[in-house]
């Protein structure tokens, strides 16, 4: 699958950047960070402009992440059920709404970009918990660009080290994450 990605992205360019990571946001498993690095490879290459891989890349993961609030957010019971079903019991679940309080904004900012495989279920557990729309907008905002400019920047610097470079970045956030 990796493989028809990145063709999608070489054939199509941020047209094709903005709806996969649209996809991956609301929680659908794909290599984002992979995909980031190699747009930034392409952008050295000159097969793509680094404001629009940028632009794109930021605003299709911001439409995802606010999909998956309003799911949260307006789902009701029926998501909260289901919600409890995949953690296992509803305590679960309210631990989870717990930590999204706590941890904020400043959470929402990192679950974008360096802890982003927790990024679709802090965007529910927002919503569920009823975290302000308006600052969750802002910090996804700030996160999601900053995520989108860091990956795709180290792909460009590192074009041609793009496998090492995804390896060690994903030993990186999974390390930090069992922290």
């Amino acid at each position: 699958m990796n493989d028809q990605l990145l063709a999608a992205v070489s054939q199509y360019g941020a047209p094709a950047l903005f709806g996969i990571v649209a996809i991956a946001a609301v929680g659908v498993p794909l290599p984002i960070t992979l995909l980031l690095i190699v747009a930034g490879s392409m952008i050295s290459q000159g097969a793509m402009n680094l404001w629009w891989a940028i632009g794109a890349a930021g605003a299709g993961s911001i439409l995802g992440d606010q999909a998956g609030y309003a799911i949260g957010r307006w789902g009701g019971q029926a998501v909260i059920a289901k919600l409890s079903g995949v953690f296992g019991r509803r305590a679960n679940l309210e631990a989870m709404e717990a930590k999204a309080k706590a941890w904020g904004g400043p959470g929402i900012f990192i679950t974008r970009w360096l802890l982003s495989a927790l990024g679709p279920w802090i965007n529910l557990a927002s919503g569920t918990a009823r975290y302000p729309w308006p600052r969750f907008l802002l910090w996804d905002i700030l996160g999601e660009f900053t995520g989108a400019a860091l990956f795709i920047s180290l792909g460009r610097f590192f074009s041609d080290r793009v496998m090492a470079l995804y390896g060690v970045l994903g030993n990186l956030t999974w390390a930090i994450a069992a922290l």
